[in-house]
């Protein structure tokens, strides 16, 4: 019993275990055999048995017009199963993990509840500016595009190009300087246009309005931060702001 209480432990069911027992007991055995043994019905046997060969727990030794006989494979495959299975676990662990914040983002907003995901380091900022490339409304951003080339140029140079392969659109509010204005010169004006505001402190932090999401990261690498809000309320007053000061900033030509 205890020995079949481990066999379950293992992952078997308590069919599977009751019959691999039997056949590491009484050796090779046909299935009529096995369900007097066991007690467990005949057609219930036949079942368990193509799962345990599934498994690589049990071999048919039966041959083309012979009665199949089912002998046991060694009992170090259980080992090597549940090491598969952990195998499995951890990459759908992965999986989920990656997954997670979409899934959370779409129940609060069912719920009615603000979703806020934190990140950090230069991945976490990574993935706060690589998010706005799911968007399906234009993007509004607030930034210092001096200091994101500065400190992330390689992300910078990336997100530029997937959003052209996308064709997400970006209006862009920046600080007034001599680089940003050589910088504009270079953009593209089927997927960006930037507006320049004057007599304005560089922005520490860059924020993207997009798709009910308002994400920021910061722009210094020894604060390596960034977050994503996602809420109807919080997205419709930041787009409005924004609307006001692009109104106010001054446009220009690339």
């Amino acid at each position: 019993m205890q020995e079949e209480n481990v066999l379950i432990q293992a992952g078997l069911s308590g069919e599977q275990a009751v019959i691999y027992q039997a056949l590491l007991e009484k050796g090779p055995q046909r299935a009529s055999d096995l369900g007097k043994w066991t007690g467990i019905k005949r057609g219930l046997v036949y079942k368990v048995l193509e799962q345990l060969v599934a498994m690589n727990l049990v071999a048919n030794k039966g041959g083309p017009g012979t009665v199949a006989v089912f002998s046991p494979a060694h009992p170090s495959l259980l080992l090597a199963n549940i090491e598969r299975k952990e195998k499995e676990i951890a990459l759908t662990k992965d999986m989920l993990e990656g997954s997670l914040g979409a899934l959370v983002s779409k129940y609060n907003l069912l719920a009615g509840k603000p979703n806020i995901r934190f990140f950090e380091g230069a991945e976490g900022v990574a993935s706060v500016v690589r998010d706005s490339l799911t968007s399906k409304t234009e993007i509004l951003t607030y930034a210092d595009n001096e200091a994101m080339n500065k400190y992330y140029p390689a992300l910078n140079q990336e997100n530029i190009s997937l959003r052209k392969k996308s064709q997400i659109k970006k209006r862009i509010i920046s600080v007034d300087s001599p680089y940003i204005r050589e910088l504009a010169k270079n953009d593209d004006p089927e997927i960006t246009e930037r507006r320049v505001l004057r007599n304005v402190h560089n922005f520490a932090t860059a924020m993207q309005i997009y798709d009910n999401k308002v994400a920021y990261v910061t722009l210094e690498p020894e604060r390596s931060i960034g977050f994503i809000i996602e809420d109807r309320a919080v997205y419709a007053m930041q787009k409005d702001l924004f609307e006001t000061m692009w109104q106010m900033a001054e446009p220009l030509s690339p």
